[in-house]
C-alpha cells in the first residue's frame, strides 16, 4: 500500500498487528493454532491521555493492558512508561524505535517475538493507519509518534502523541511533523507545564557542568585523587552530559556495570569514553537519588558523598544533579548546596520541555485539542486538573474545534463499537457508524426550532429539528467557542443560518465579527441612554452581568439579557408569536423572582418592617401583546417606562437615607432595578462606590451642586454588588496604589471591610508570596491613609488581641455566638444548627443569614478600631450578666457588618479565622509596606524586584525583633517610627515580656549528633521531665514566670519565686533564664518524679494565686541558660561565656532547689565521631540521664555558632532521646479530633481516639493515628465527660484532613504526647501529605498516650514538617515507592 505522506517515495511498509500477535503467540505458547481473537469494548475507565481515538492503539500504557487490544505503543525505555512489561510479556505487539527495541530486548529481556521495532523518518502503515516516528530529543530511542486515522469520506484524522520529549526548534521543519499542523490533538508530555518552569537550554546547562570540570579539575591537577565529581543520572538518560564531559574536559567517565550494559546496547560501549574502572577517572556516574531526594524539593545527602569520598580516598567531591525540578525562576545562577567539603550543583539540565517551549510547540502545531499526559487526574481528559492545564494553551488552539464530536471519538472505539469490532480481521479504525441514526430524536421528544436572523432570512423550507436537550449542548458549545460578548440571540441567529452546524456557525461569525460586535455596542448605548432618561419595563429584562473585557478596548458589554428581550432559550415550536414568547420568557423570571424572595424567609423572629421590603417584580402577564420585536422597541422609546412607578416607594426611601435630592432619582431607579428593589442591597452598591460618593459614578454620571448629567461615556452601566468585591489587593504592589485603591478617603478611620475583603482573597490563597503581597498591599493603604489603624489591624490578622504573655481570652464559646447571631440575623437557633450541619463553619453560616436578611437602613460602616476594642472590652466581661453584656457587643458588631465582615468577624470569635495568615507572614508582610511606602517610583517596571533583597533584610528584621520580643505594642510602633532605618537591634529585650525559646533539632542518636556538631566543643545536659520555665526579675524585683509559649504561670508557682530570691546574689538587678521545673520529691532521696506529678499542682490564674500552704508537690528548678543580664543582652555571646554570665549571678546550688542542670564538657580535640573514649563518655552520661529520671540529654555547642537564637531549631541545639520501642527518636504532641465508641470492656467510654497534627500554612489538621493505649480507666470517664454536649460537632469540619470516619468528631481543644514505635507511609492518614510522598501521609506505629500536654494550645501541636523530619531521621529507613 502506499503511503499517503508525500514525504516518503519508498514503497511503505504494512503491518497487521493482530496477524502479528497471533503469530508471535502461537511460537512463544508452542501452540501451532491459537485461537482467534474477539476484542471486547474498550473500558470506559481506560485513560484517555494513553488511546488515539477511533483506534485501539494504546500509548505507554502497558499497565493497563487488557484483551480489548494487541497494539501497544512504546515512547521510549523509562520505567514510568514500559511499567507493565516484563519477560513474560505477550498480551500484544510493541511498537518502538529500534533503540528501545534492543534495550527491551537485552535489559528488560521481554521476548523479541513481541517487540517490532519501527524505523525513524519514515510512514509505516498499521492496522490501516499511518504512523511515523521522530525524534522526540529526551533520551536514546525516544521517539514521538504522528498518527493519521482514517475517518469518514476518505479524510484522515490526524494525532501527535509526544510521549516525553524536549522542545528544539528543528522540529519546526520536520517534513512529517509539518504535515500535522493543525492536527486533530496533541497529547503533550506536561511535565513542566508550569510558568514556573522557565529553565534554559540544554546546552547551557551542559557547559555549566563541563566548565566546572574543567576549572576545578584544573585547580586539582597535580593529585588526580584530590577532588572527585559525581554525576546523577538515570539508568537511561543524560548521556548527552555524560559524553560533553568527556569531550570537553579530555577525561573518561566512569560507569557501573549496569550502566555499561546500558551503554553497549545504545552502541556506546566500544567509544572509549566509558569505564568500569574507577582508578582510570575522577568523574563517576551514580544514581539518581545517591546525592539526595529531589521530589518534592532537593534534599542533599552529604552522609552519603562523605562515604563515598571516604571509601574512594578523595579530599572533595562535586556533585552535579542534573533535572529541571530543582531549578528556581528568580535565580540568576544555578543553585549550589554546600557543605565542608562537599558541593551539590542543582543543574536546570532537562529531558523534557519546559513551560515556553511547551507553547512554543503548541503555537507550532496549532492543534484542535490539547491532551496532558502527566499530571495528577490526567487519565480523564474532563478531569479538574486536566482542565486547568489545558488553559496554559488558551489561544494557541483552533477555538473552532468541536469537542464534542473529539471526546465521541474515545467512544468510538471502546464501549459503542458492537458487533463491527468482532467482525474486523485487524485491530483498525471503527468505521460505519450511521452517525445520521443517532443523532435522530423519537417523535415525541421533537420540538421545531425556529431559528431566523436580523442579518439573514431564513430557510423556512427546511426548519431545524432538534430535541430541547440537543439544542441546550449546541448553544453551550457555541457559546465555549465564541468571545464572551457575543449574545444569546446573536447565537440562535447563527445556529439558523448553518443549519445547526456548529463549525459552520462559528466560521460564520468570524467572518463578520466586527458586524456583530457594532450590534451588540449600538443596543447597549441605547439602553444605557434610556436608562438615564426612563427605564425599561424591569419584569422584562431578566438579571444579568457585564463582561469586564472584549477585542475591541475596555468598554465594559452587557450580556444580551441585559438589554434586549430574547428568544427564549429553550426551544419552542414554530409558529408562537413573538409577543407570546416573551410573555412566557418573562413568566420564567418573575417564577424565579419569587422563588428567590420566598427564600429570603427569616424565620419567626423576622421583624414586621421587613415585610416592605418583600416586593417582586409585578406579573408581567397583564402587559399587552405585542406583535414584533420591532414594535416593542418602538413602544420602548415612545411610552414612559414603570421602574420609577414600580418602585416609587423604594426610591423615596432610598432618597431619604442618602438625604438626595430629585436630581438623584433616575440614579436611585437603575440601582434598584439592579437589585430588584432591595434597598439594602442598593444601599450597599453606593455606600461603597467611592467615585459615586465623590462625584462621578460607574454609569458615567456626575454629581455637580444637586444636578446630575451623563457624561461622554455614558454607555457603560452601575456595577452590580457582585463586582463590588473588590481584587485590587490582589494586584502586584507596582501596580496596586494605596491611596486610591483603598476603599475609604484620607482623613478617616479605616473600615473594617478593607480587612475583610482581604482576609476573603486570602482564604483562597495557599501561596505563601501572593499571600505576602495581599497583606502588603492592604498594609500599605493603612499606612497611608489611617496609621493610627495599623497596630489593631496586625492583631485581628493573626486572630490576636494582646500579647500572649498577657493571657487575655475572650472568653466566649460558639453557644454565644449562635445566640447573637440568632438576635442580630432574626433566625432560629435550629436553622443555624441545619445550616452549619451543611456548611460546616460558623462563620460561612453567619454571612449566610446576613446576605438574606433586609434592613430598614443600611448600617454605618464598621471600622477597625470598633472590633477591635470591642474585642478587648468582651475580654474583660466578668462577674454577674457578663454573659449578657458580651452578647450584647457582639450583636451590635454583628449588625453592622457588611459584604464578608461577618463571616470573618464571628471566626473571628471564635478564634479560627481560617486565613493561614500567622504572625510569620503578617509581620514580613507589613514590613515590606513600610519600605514600598517609603519609594515614590514603585510604579516604574522592575523596582519591586530591584529592591528584593532589601525587602528580605527588612522582613527578617522584623520577625528576628519580634522572636526577641513578641510585643506587637513595642515592635509595630516602632517599625512605623524607624522606617527603613529599622533593625533587629532597634528593640532589646525587656524584662516582664517573654522571648520565643530557643528549640532542640531531633537526632537518632550521639553518633548523629556528634556528625552534626563536626569537630566543635560542646556540652552535654541532662533533658529533665519537667516544665520549660522562663524566669525573669523585673528591674522592680519581682519574678514573673512564663512557659515556653509565652503564657504566665507566676501564680502556680510562689515557691519557684522564693527559691529565685533566695538564691540570685544582690548584684542580680535584672535577668532572664531558661530553666526546667521538676517536681521532686525531697523525702526520697530529692528523687526526681515524673511530669503528671508536677501536673497535680493546682493551676493558679490571673486572679488567685496558690498559697505555699496548699502545695503538695515539691519542684526544683534547673537552671540550664541566661539570656539578658542586668539590662545586658546576651543572645548573640557562645553558651560558655553565657554560663559564666549565670553563676557570677547566682550563689552556689541549694540540692532539691536551686540546681543548674547537670553536664559535661567535650573540647574540640576530643569532638571526634572516630574516638571511642569520648562515645564511651558520653553514652554513660546518657544511661546516668535515664537512671536519673530523665528523658535523656541535649548536646549543645559551646563555642562555634553557640548564640541563644529564639524560636529557631539549629545544629547547634540537639536532643537525644530514648523512646519506649527503638525506632521513633521522639514523641509527638498531637490533638485528638474524633473517636469511636468503645466496644467489650471498654464499652461506654470512647476508644479509640483519632489524632491529629496541625499545618499552620494551611490552619488544616491532619490525621496521623488511632490511640487506644496508655489511658487509665479514669482517665477515659474523665474524657467522656469532657468530650459532650457542645463539644460533639455534628459533622467532620472542612480543615481536618483524614480518611478516617470516627463516629464523633471533636473540637481541637486537648493536646496529648504520644509516643510509638516507629514512622509508615498512610494512603488513610494525611500527615505532612506532599513532604515526603506525593499523595500519602505519615502515620505512627503502636501508638499509645503518655501525659496531657497542659502548656501546649492546639495550633501549637506537632506541626506537619516535624512529622516530615521525624519520618526522614528515623533509624529505620522506609522505601517510599510512588504508586
Amino acid at each position: 500500500m502506499a503511503s499517503s505522506s508525500s514525504s516518503s517515495t519508498t514503497k511503505t511498509q504494512t503491518l497487521d498487528s493482530t496477524r502479528l500477535f497471533l503469530t508471535a503467540l502461537a511460537t512463544f505458547s508452542h501452540q501451532p493454532n491459537p485461537p482467534q481473537l474477539s476484542f471486547p469494548p474498550i473500558p470506559s475507565t481506560f485513560p484517555h491521555s494513553k488511546l488515539i481515538p477511533k483506534t485501539r492503539f494504546f500509548v505507554d500504557a502497558f499497565r493497563h493492558a487488557g484483551d480489548h487490544s494487541v497494539s501497544y505503543f512504546l515512547s521510549h525505555f523509562h520505567s514510568d512508561h514500559y511499567g507493565g512489561l516484563s519477560p513474560n510479556w505477550a498480551k500484544g505487539i510493541v511498537f518502538c524505535s529500534q533503540t528501545t527495541a534492543r534495550l527491551l530486548n537485552e535489559v528488560l529481556k521481554v521476548s523479541s517475538l513481541f517487540v517490532v521495532a519501527l524505523p525513524l523518518d519514515e510512514a509505516v502503515v498499521i492496522d490501516g493507519c499511518e504512523v511515523v516516528l521522530i525524534d522526540a530529543n529526551h533520551c536514546p530511542g525516544a521517539v514521538q509518534f504522528l498518527f493519521k486515522v482514517p475517518g469518514l469520506n476518505g479524510e484522515f484524522e490526524r494525532y501527535v502523541h509526544t510521549g516525553d520529549f524536549r522542545f528544539s526548534g528543528s522540529m519546526k521543519s520536520d517534513p512529517f511533523l509539518c504535515e500535522f499542523v493543525g492536527s486533530d490533538a496533541i497529547f503533550l508530555d506536561t511535565t513542566y507545564c508550569n510558568p514556573k518552569f522557565v529553565f534554559p537550554l540544554q546546552e547551557e546547562s551542559v557547559n555549566y557542568i563541563a566548565s566546572l570540570i574543567e576549572t576545578v579539575g584544573g585547580e586539582y591537577k597535580s593529585s588526580m585523587k584530590n577532588v572527585l565529581f559525581l554525576v546523577a543520572t538515570y539508568v537511561i538518560g543524560k548521556e548527552k552530559i555524560l559524553l560533553e564531559i568527556a569531550r570537553r574536559c579530555n577525561r573518561k567517565v566512569h560507569v557501573d556495570a549496569r550502566k555499561m550494559a546500558v551503554l553497549r546496547v545504545l552502541g556506546y560501549g566500544e567509544s572509549g569514553v566509558f569505564t568500569e574502572d574507577e582508578c582510570e577517572s575522577d568523574v563517576h556516574v551514580v544514581g539518581w537519588n545517591v546525592l539526595g531526594e529531589t521530589w518534592p524539593y532537593f534534599r542533599p545527602n552529604f552522609v552519603k558523598m562523605k562515604e563515598i569520598m571516604v571509601e574512594k580516598g578523595y579530599s572533595k567531591v562535586v556533585g552535579f544533579v542534573p533535572t529541571g525540578w530543582t531549578y528556581e525562576v528568580k535565580r540568576n545562577n544555578f543553585s549550589v548546596r554546600s557543605k565542608d567539603s562537599f558541593e551539590i550543583h542543582l543543574v536546570p539540565y532537562s529531558e523534557h520541555s519546559n513551560y515556553d517551549e511547551l507553547r512554543e510547540y503548541v503555537r507550532f502545531l496549532k492543534p484542535k485539542h490539547v491532551i496532558p499526559t502527566v499530571g495528577l487526574d490526567v487519565e480523564k481528559l474532563d478531569s479538574k486538573h486536566a482542565n486547568k492545564m489545558q488553559k496554559h494553551f488558551a489561544g494557541l488552539v483552533d477555538e473552532m474545534a468541536n469537542k464534542k464530536e473529539f471526546l465521541r471519538g474515545f467512544r468510538l472505539g471502546s464501549t459503542e463499537v458492537g458487533d463491527d469490532v468482532e467482525n474486523e480481521s485487524n485491530n483498525g479504525p471503527i468505521e460505519g457508524l450511521d452517525l445520521e441514526k443517532e443523532a435522530m430524536p423519537s417523535d415525541k421528544d421533537t420540538v421545531h426550532m425556529e431559528l431566523s436572523s436580523s442579518l439573514q432570512e431564513p430557510d423556512l423550507q427546511n426548519p431545524v429539528v432538534l430535541n430541547d436537550e440537543e439544542a441546550e449542548k449546541i448553544i453551550q458549545e457555541l457559546r465555549d467557542c465564541l468571545p464572551t460578548w457575543v449574545t444569546q440571540e446573536q447565537m440562535l441567529d447563527l445556529i439558523g443560518s448553518s443549519g445547526g452546524d456548529i463549525v459552520e456557525s462559528v466560521s460564520n461569525f468570524y467572518e463578520r465579527e466586527t458586524e456583530f460586535h457594532e450590534q451588540v455596542i449600538s443596543s447597549t448605548i441605547a439602553v444605557s441612554e434610556s436608562q438615564t432618561s426612563s427605564l425599561c419595563d424591569s419584569g422584562s429584562l431578566p438579571k444579568g452581568g457585564s463582561v469586564k473585557s472584549s477585542p475591541y478596548g475596555s468598554t465594559d458589554v452587557p450580556s444580551s439579557q441585559e438589554y434586549i428581550s430574547l428568544k427564549p432559550r429553550n426551544v419552542i415550536k414554530s409558529g408562537i408569536s413573538p409577543g407570546k414568547r416573551a410573555r412566557n420568557t418573562n413568566n420564567k423570571v418573575n417564577k424565579k423572582v419569587k422563588l428567590n424572595s420566598k427564600l429570603d424567609s427569616r424565620g419567626p423572629k423576622q421583624l414586621a418592617i421587613t415585610k416592605f421590603f418583600s416586593k417582586v417584580l409585578p406579573d408581567v402577564q397583564e402587559t399587552p401583546e405585542i406583535g414584533s420585536m420591532d414594535e416593542q422597541n418602538l413602544k420602548d422609546e415612545s411610552l414612559p417606562h414603570d421602574d420609577t412607578k414600580s418602585y416609587r416607594d423604594e426610591i423615596d426611601q432610598f432618597l431619604q437615607i442618602i438625604d438626595g435630592t430629585e436630581s438623584l432619582e433616575s440614579y436611585a431607579a437603575t440601582i434598584l432595578r439592579k437589585t430588584n428593589g432591595d434597598i439594602n442591597e442598593a444601599l450597599n452598591i453606593y455606600y461603597c462606590n467611592r467615585e459615586v460618593r465623590s462625584g462621578k459614578n460607574e454609569a458615567g454620571l456626575v454629581v455637580d451642586s444637586g444636578k446630575m448629567k451623563p457624561t461622554a461615556d455614558s454607555s457603560v452601566e452601575v456595577s452590580l454588588q457582585e463586582n463590588v468585591k473588590t481584587t485590587v489587593l490582589s494586584l502586584p504592589p507596582e501596580k496596586y496604589n494605596p491611596t486610591e485603591d483603598a476603599c475609604w478617603s484620607c482623613g478617616q478611620r479605616a473600615p473594617y471591610l478593607h480587612l475583610a475583603r482581604t482576609f476573603d482573597l486570602l482564604e483562597d490563597e495557599k501561596g505563601k508570596i501572593k499571600a505576602t503581597s495581599m497583606l502588603c498591599n492592604m498594609f500599605r493603604s493603612l499606612l497611608a491613609l489611617a496609621p493610627e489603624d495599623v497596630l489593631p489591624s496586625v492583631y485581628l490578622c493573626t486572630n490576636k488581641i494582646a500579647a500572649d504573655h498577657e493571657n487575655v481570652e475572650l472568653n466566649i464559646g460558639g453557644s454565644l455566638v449562635t445566640s447573637a447571631l440568632e438576635d442580630a440575623c432574626g433566625t432560629s437557633r435550629s436553622k443555624i444548627r441545619e445550616m452549619y450541619n451543611e456548611l460546616g463553619d460558623l462563620g460561612d453560616v453567619a454571612q449566610a443569614c446576613r446576605q438574606t436578611q433586609k434592613l430598614l437602613a443600611p448600617p454605618s460602616p464598621l471600622l477597625i478600631k470598633d472590633v477591635f476594642f470591642a474585642l478587648q472590652k468582651i475580654s474583660v466581661q466578668t462577674g454577674s450578666g457578663s454573659t449578657g453584656r458580651k452578647k450584647s457587643l457582639i450583636v451590635n458588631l454583628m449588625r453592622s457588618c457588611r459584604e464578608k465582615e461577618m463571616k470573618f468577624l464571628v471566626r473571628t470569635l471564635v478564634r479560627n479565622l481560617r486565613i493561614g495568615a500567622m504572625m510569620k507572614t503578617v509581620l514580613p508582610a507589613l514590613a515590606q509596606a513600610v519600605v514600598m511606602n517609603s519609594s515614590h517610583n514603585l510604579n516604574h517596571e522592575g523596582v519591586v524586584q530591584s529592591w528584593k533583597d532589601r525587602l528580605q533584610r527588612h522582613s527578617a528584621a522584623v520577625v528576628e525583633a519580634y522572636n526577641v520580643l513578641p510585643n506587637l505594642d513595642l515592635v509595630v510602633p516602632s517599625l512605623m517610627d524607624k522606617g527603613i532605618g529599622f533593625s533587629s537591634s532597634t528593640l532589646s529585650m525587656v524584662p516582664g515580656i517573654p522571648i520565643k525559646p530557643m528549640l532542640a533539632k531531633i537526632t537518632n542518636g550521639v553518633p548523629q549528633a556528634l556528625k552534626l556538631l563536626g569537630n566543635k566543643a560542646f556540652t552535654c545536659e541532662y533533658k529533665y521531665d519537667g516544665q520549660r520555665a522562663q524566669i525573669h526579675k523585673l528591674v522592680d524585683g519581682s519574678v514573673r514566670v512564663f512557659s515556653r509559649n509565652g503564657d504566665e504561670s507566676t501564680s502556680r508557682f510562689p515557691d519557684l519565686i522564693k527559691i529565685i530570691n533566695e538564691s540570685c546574689k544582690p548584684d542580680a538587678v535584672t535577668f532572664i533564664l531558661d530553666a526546667e521545673v521538676v517536681a521532686i520529691d525531697r523525702k526520697n532521696g530529692l528523687k526526681l518524679m515524673s511530669f503528671q506529678e508536677l501536673s497535680s499542682r493546682g493551676r493558679g490564674s490571673r486572679d488567685t494565686s496558690i498559697t505555699l500552704d496548699s502545695i503538695k508537690v515539691d519542684i526544683c528548678v534547673f537552671v540550664f541558660d541566661i539570656m539578658f543580664a542586668n539590662g545586658q543582652q546576651l543572645l548573640g555571646f557562645p553558651l560558655r561565656k553565657r554560663r559564666k554570665y549565670l553563676k557570677d549571678l547566682f550563689y552556689d546550688e541549694k540540692l532539691g532547689y536551686f540546681e543548674y542542670a547537670k553536664e559535661m564538657t567535650v573540647e574540640a580535640d576530643d569532638a571526634c565521631l572516630t574516638s571511642e573514649a569520648t562515645l564511651t563518655k558520653i553514652n554513660c552520661f546518657l544511661e546516668n540521664a535515664f537512671l536519673s529520671s530523665c528523658e535523656g540529654i541535649m548536646v549543645k555547642s559551646l563555642d562555634v555558632d553557640a548564640g541563644y537564637s529564639p524560636s529557631k531549631r539549629t545544629d547547634t541545639w540537639l536532643k537525644v532521646k530514648r523512646d519506649y520501642i527503638e525506632g521513633s527518636n521522639d514523641s509527638l504532641d498531637l490533638v485528638p479530633i474524633g473517636a469511636w465508641h468503645g466496644n467489650g470492656r471498654k464499652a461506654g467510654w470512647y476508644s479509640p481516639f483519632l489524632m491529629a497534627c496541625y499545618n499552620p500554612d494551611t490552619e488544616d489538621f491532619q490525621s496521623v493515628c488511632r490511640v487506644m493505649s496508655g489511658f487509665s480507666d479514669s482517665f477515659y470517664t474523665e474524657m467522656k465527660s469532657f468530650f459532650s454536649g457542645d463539644k460533639i460537632l455534628s459533622r467532620k469540619p472542612p480543615y481536618y484532613k483524614t480518611a478516617e470516619a470516627p463516629d464523633m468528631w471533636f473540637p481541637p481543644e486537648l493536646v496529648w504526647e504520644i509516643r510509638g514505635a516507629d514512622f509508615t507511609v498512610s494512603p488513610v492518614h494525611q500527615a505532612a501529605v506532599g513532604l515526603v510522598h506525593p499523595s500519602r501521609g505519615i502515620s505512627i506505629r503502636f501508638p499509645r498516650y503518655v501525659r496531657t500536654v497542659a502548656d501546649r494550645k492546639p495550633d501549637e501541636c506537632s506541626t506537619s514538617e516535624d512529622i516530615a523530619a521525624m519520618f526522614c531521621s528515623q533509624t529505620r529507613k522506609m522505601d517510599v515507592a510512588e504508586d
